[in-house]
């Protein structure tokens, strides 16, 4: 019933918007409380272009349409911050060609007051982020982020904005997971203090300094394989009143109420709008409520024209490029999250196979997470390749042993049936695993070139760079002797397309989920029974000597 209300209510905002009709400005209610809205975005990974098509099929509303959205809700309440919780500025080729360029700009033209830097934020580099920090279009907060040398933060860590006469105050938490789910190197020489720890003095020091409302801008999510996670804030650190979340695209519908604290995170690539109501009275919030504007509704917005010529434009200027046809697959390649990060797909297959001969390695293994999108069959052009594949990954040739490869293999499918964005697609082996059995002893029947692997052999195994060096958790290559190095994923993907020139890559049976076969118990040796000895009878001469003996 709840959710039926909420659908009402967005349609009926967005008939609003379509009509035109005239919204009163409200800056406080007749009752003495200030209402102040939030609108929120996470994890739009430069999904900045709807895909609404002619049918009204779709699932992205794009920020033409947020735009008017903001618009709007701006003219029936000035009392409105715009927020987005980070995971923005990479995943498209829309985002990647510029480095995060076109989406700052689009933001700006939004009016977006505040953003946190999520793990794809830094894919960039971490001074690519301060680059586009210091142009000041959009204010980036995070207060965990510091540098290992001296502590200080390069970001700023909180601001204080008065919205309707109230004092609010904002925070900004970057997940620390960046350190394995970006490329390590993008932020070498920073630290990511623990969330709970900093939340703690963020909110006593906005206290201090006057704020009434507390909002914390989290990159943190809501996956249980997490262990920094914003429902650990909002059991742990007392006087948060909302926490705009991202990270584990989590679709709450009306919020998540944990204690006194409300967490709110709309999905992934823009596909709702976040909307949060606070109503504050004498200093305090005194109600809170959160509603997501879903796609349905939003379609029917019309489109903000200056931010429908400064796509047109972008896509404009990288047309040439994408638009070069590198030849052409029979089937679609699946580049789902929920198959990638759980199962074989034929597009891992066609990726590490790609890794294969690429470096004439012995075996691939690349991460599930690494595949974003995927490509319909018929004609593969560059622009595919490179939204497929946009992070700034390439091969590295290193080598291991054989345990080194089963130790991987056992971390990539821990979480299994979970998604996780370190599930292995490989290639030049095969192997199964029993999801009964606990993790780290399930695999089994690993092969290497139809070959039974040999735990003790020293194999070339061809990785990507982020996991090279231990990215999703992958310690054990961490310090593996590197042979070669190569150029991007997407490059070496394209060139590989190219030379086939049509491609069917098939789901084969490289990942294989079974129940294992029961070990054979050898039973244990058993004693020899020792048999009773055998008394036998007394004979006559022996009687004699035992009177004698018994006589003396």
């Amino acid at each position: 019933m709840r959710n039926k209300r909420v659908k009402v209510l967005a349609l009926a905002l967005a008939l609003i918007m379509v009509l035109g009709m005239v919204i009163v400005p409200e800056t406080a209610k007749a009752d003495g409380k200030t209402e102040i809205k939030i609108i929120h975005v996470n994890d739009v990974h430069g999904n900045a272009e709807t895909d609404l098509n002619d049918k009204g099929e779709g699932s992205k509303i794009g920020y033409a349409k947020l735009k008017t959205f903001v618009e709007n809700v701006k003219a029936e309440n000035p009392n409105t911050l715009v927020l987005d919780a980070g995971d923005t500025i990479h995943g498209t080729t829309f985002a990647t060609i510029s480095r995060g360029q076109s989406m700052v700009d689009l933001m700006a033209e939004i009016g977006f007051d505040f953003t946190v830097p999520g793990n794809h934020d830094f894919n960039y580099g971490i001074d690519r982020l301060l680059e586009l920090k210091k142009a000041d279009k959009v204010k980036i907060l995070s207060a965990n982020v510091v540098k290992e040398a001296d502590g200080s933060n390069p970001f700023d860590a909180y601001a204080i904005k008065e919205v309707g006469g109230v004092k609010v105050g904002i925070f900004g938490l970057s997940t620390p997971e960046t350190k394995t789910k970006s490329n390590p190197l993008n932020t070498e020489g920073y630290e990511f203090k623990g969330t709970i720890e900093v939340a703690k003095e963020m909110v006593a020091k906005l206290k201090e300094e006057g704020a009434e409302v507390i909002i914390a801008l989290a990159h943190l999510g809501l996956d249980e394989e997490s262990t920094d996670r914003s429902d650990l804030v909002a059991e742990n650190v007392e006087g948060i009143d909302l926490i705009v979340d991202g990270h584990s695209h989590t679709k709450l519908d009306e919020g998540k109420l944990v204690k006194e604290t409300l967490i709110a995170q709309t999905g992934e690539h823009l596909k709702n709008i976040g909307v949060v109501t606070l109503e504050v009275e004498g200093g305090k919030v005194v109600s809170k409520k959160a509603e997501l504007v879903e796609f349905e509704a939003a379609k029917e917005f019309e489109a903000n024209e200056a931010i429908v010529k400064g796509i047109e434009k972008v896509n404009e200027e990288n047309k040439p490029f994408l638009e070069t046809v590198i030849g052409k697959t029979e089937v679609e390649l699946n580049g789902e999250r929920e198959f990638n990060r759980k199962q074989e797909t034929n597009l891992g297959n066609l990726i590490t196979d790609a890794m294969l001969e690429a470096t004439e390695s012995d075996v691939a293994i690349t991460n599930g997470g690494g595949i974003r999108a995927s490509i319909k069959a018929g004609d593969v052009k560059m622009g595919d390749v490179l939204l497929t594949f946009p992070f700034a990954n390439y091969p590295v040739k290193i080598e291991v042993k054989g345990s080194a490869i089963v130790e991987a293999l056992e971390h990539g499918i821990k979480s299994y049936p979970e998604l996780a964005g370190g599930f292995p697609q490989v290639a030049g082996m095969t192997f199964k695993f029993d999801e009964a059995k606990e993790a780290g002893n399930r695999v089994f029947e690993v092969k290497v070139g139809g070959e039974l692997l040999d735990p003790e052999k020293t194999y070339t195994l061809v990785t990507n760079d982020f996991m090279a060096i231990g990215g999703d958790g992958y310690e054990m290559f961490k310090g593996a002797k590197v042979l070669a190095e190569y150029p991007l994923l997407s490059e070496v993907l394209a060139e590989y397309i190219k030379e086939k020139g049509t491609i069917n890559p098939v789901v084969e049976g490289r990942i294989v989920v079974e129940t294992a076969p029961a070990v054979e118990e050898v039973p244990e040796e058993k004693p020899a029974e020792e048999k009773p000895v055998e008394e036998k009878p007394v004979e006559e001469h022996d009687s004699f000597w035992l009177e004698m003996l018994a006589a003396v």
